[in-house]
Order: structure tokens, then sequence, then C-alpha cells
């Protein structure tokens, strides 16, 4: 996960400075345990004078970022008076004078700091700020997206024998099993979401399909939603998208699997082992 992150920052570095046009960008996470930020992504530098840079919460530009929780940026780094200075010696080096410093938070807590920057003195306009802002915004939402897929793989690998089971427990084992389902199409990392739809695998019964049933991915999406207890508003929601789509991939699979309601549609999954 920490590796897939890092990939987040680096891509976000290169979104970043097409959006603002800044000619360098750099970034990192904050390390694990620790609540120093290691400098660790690059992207457009000319000199590797921030690579491997250890950033203290509450020193410099981005570790008031850290501490604040909220972007900060100078207009000369090197002269500001809003910012401590024990990092000049790396930034000068860089040659950068505007900066832009915006963490990324998830869940309350800071995982990472974007940085922007120029090598001229000069204001940072709202534009330039806001598109760094909406930068980490996504960076935010794609951590989001890697933990809960995290989470919902601890669980489906560790879900307990149907045979065992409570019926509490098992209904857990079916709300994962529609999460991961509807988590999966939003993972843009082919290995993770290919992960996740083996562990879509686990979580059903270990009986094989029939093969006279052969429902498309969406449909098992939509029957796993409804399996969950999910309306199709909900179901629609969940999965990114109109209702009226869902309709559609119910009354296919009702089709396919010669049933006439939802609730028998999710019995006759079951039994073909589509569905946990």
């Amino acid at each position: 996960m920490r590796a897939g992150d890092a990939v987040e920052i680096r891509g976000a570095l290169a979104r970043l400075r097409r959006a603002t046009g800044l000619p360098v960008a750099f970034g990192g996470l904050v390390e694990p345990g620790r609540r120093q930020v290691r400098i660790s992504e690059l992207s457009g530098t000319a000199t590797p004078a921030l690579s491997a840079l250890a950033v203290t919460p509450g020193n410099g530009l981005g570790g008031k970022a850290v501490a604040l929780a909220r972007p900060c940026a100078v207009t000369d780094y090197s002269v500001s008076r809003q910012i401590s200075h024990e990092y000049d010696v790396p930034v000068a080096a860089e040659g950068l004078r505007a900066v832009v410093a915006v963490p990324v938070v998830v869940r309350r807590r800071v995982r990472a700091v974007l940085y922007g920057a120029l090598r001229a003195a000069q204001p940072l306009g709202d534009r330039t700020l806001g598109e760094a802002v909406q930068t980490a915004r996504d960076v935010e939402q794609a951590l989001v997206v890697r933990e809960e897929a995290a989470e919902l793989l601890t669980a489906a690998h560790s879900r307990p024998e149907p045979e065992r089971a409570s019926g509490a427990a098992w209904e857990q084992v079916r709300e994962a099993h529609a999460a991961l389902r509807a988590l999966a199409p939003r993972i843009a990392d082919p290995a993770l979401r290919a992960e996740l739809l083996e562990a879509c695998a686990l979580l059903t019964s270990d009986t094989v399909p029939a093969a006279a049933v052969r429902l498309a991915p969406r449909e098992v999406d939509v029957l796993a939603c409804v399996a969950a207890g999910a309306t199709n508003a909900v179901a629609a929601e969940r999965l990114g998208v109109t209702a009226e789509t869902v309709k559609a991939y119910l009354r296919s699979a009702m089709r396919k699997l010669g049933v006439r309601t939802r609730g028998q549609a999710v019995v006759a999954a079951r039994r073909a082992g589509w569905l946990p």
C-alpha cells in the first residue's frame, strides 16, 4: 500500500504541474510511526537537493502546512517571515522562490504534502492555489479508496466458513462482498483491482457457478447490492450509474436466473455460487 501511495503522489505532481503551469513540483508521504514528511517524489527539479529531505511538522513551509493541516504559500521563500528557515539551503540550491505546500488529509490525518514552486519571487494567484488544492483533494480520494480496499480485503481473507458463521457474521460478509464489488471499478491500479475481484470470489460459496447461468460482472454487482439490502437508488449511487441502469441489469440477471422477483434473484444467484 505504501508503494501504491507513492505512485499516487508521483502522478499527482505531474497533474499539479499541468493544471497550474508551475515548473517544479515535489512531495512525499508522512513516514509510518513518525510525524515527519519524507520528500520522495520530484518533478521538474534541476538538482537532487530536495530528494529524501525530512520535513518536521512546524518547520519550513511544508512543516507549517502539516501542523495546520491547511495549504500554505509564500511569495519568496528565503526571506518570508511567515515560516521558519531550516530548509533554506536545499530550497536555494534548487533556486525556488514562490512556493505552495498543500497537505493531503485522510480521515483527519495528514498523510502527505504536495509542493508546487516557481523560480521567481511573485504571488501565486488564486487559480494556481485552487488547482493545487484540488490536486491534493484528488489524492485524498484515491488514498481513501485504497484504504477501504485494504480493509475490505482483510475482511475477505478472514471470512468465516458459512456453516460456522452466525447469521449476523455472514450478513457482514455479504455487506463486504457488495462493497468490494462496488469499489473495484473505482480502483485505477489494475493489480489492486484484480486482487479485489479475487477477494470477491473468496467471499462467495465454494460452488463453481453453474455453466447454464452466466452473469455479467455488472449484473453480479447489482445483485450484490440488492443482497445487502440496497434499493435501486442506493445501488446506483454505490456503482456510479443511474437507477434505470440498475433496473436494466437487474431485469437481465432475473431473466438469466429464471426468476421474477429481486428476492428470488438473490437466492438463485447464491445457489449458483455468484453471491455469498
